[in-house]
């Protein structure tokens, strides 16, 4: 059986696999990655996990520290893999999760597309028609913009709004604001990537915020860092 592990600032996701097979999922806060082995405990015992993690040392060493495995894979974007070919100037410096949710997207759709995961930071990436990663943004995910502002600003303070058009309190103008920032930027490089019917792949905790507002092809995909482990670790058969 095969552990794949999405350690994000925020969350830690997981799935279970057995060769083709997708067989549970499920996530707990990264502060507890020390606790990763009790989300599975009585399942049979796990020949290799494979890893993206962005949560940096500590976190890798909690969840190495957790599980008990045969064999450990970390995933690392390459110049090319699972059908994509990465466009970035130095192709090791792309984020092990933004490159699996590339493959994974371009696997889903196959055709030229944007990206976008919404989590802590917000990623809008985009895919060419021959499966190519032409580049992308990275900007602050709806809550950290939010969190952002209140504290670098004296009279803000930490609120919980709602979306509205044109806000009437600040909670909701906080909010808003937030929102309107990653879908605008999601439209602008949609516009930029010249493709009207190009779908949209969004995944990520903020993705039904945003699904909501964007006016766009839009495709919804649970764990798609976890979908691009998967086949990564079955192309490379481990």
């Amino acid at each position: 059986m095969r552990l794949l592990i999405d350690a994000g600032n925020t969350r830690i996701k997981w799935a279970l696999t057995r060769g083709d097979e997708w067989l549970r999922s499920g996530a707990l806060p990264t502060v507890r990655a020390a606790e990763l082995s009790a989300q599975f405990a009585g399942e049979p015992s796990i020949s290799g996990v494979w890893v993206s993690n962005v949560a940096g040392a500590a976190v890798a060493q909690a969840l190495r520290e957790a599980v008990v495995a045969d064999a450990w894979h970390y995933a690392t974007a390459r110049e090319r893999q699972c059908g994509v070919r990465n466009g970035y100037e130095l192709p090791a410096q792309l984020g092990s999760d933004r490159w699996a949710a590339l493959i994974a997207a371009w696997n889903l759709v196959g055709t030229g597309c944007l990206v976008v995961s919404c989590g802590t930071a917000t990623t809008v990436d985009a895919l060419s028609d021959k499966g190519e990663f032409i580049g992308g943004l990275i900007l602050p995910g709806v809550e950290l913009m939010q969190r952002s502002l209140c504290g670098a600003t004296a009279q803000l303070e930490s609120m919980q709004g709602t979306y509205a058009e044109f806000p009437h309190n600040t909670a909701d103008a906080l909010f808003s604001g937030a929102v309107q920032a990653v879908c605008g930027a999601v439209e602008r490089q949609h516009a930029l990537l010249d493709k009207a019917g190009a779908p949209v792949v969004l995944s990520g905790g903020a993705a039904e915020v945003l699904r909501a507002r964007l006016k766009l092809p839009l495709r919804l995909e649970d764990n798609l860092v976890l979908q691009g482990l998967w086949l990564i670790a079955r192309e490379t058969n481990a």
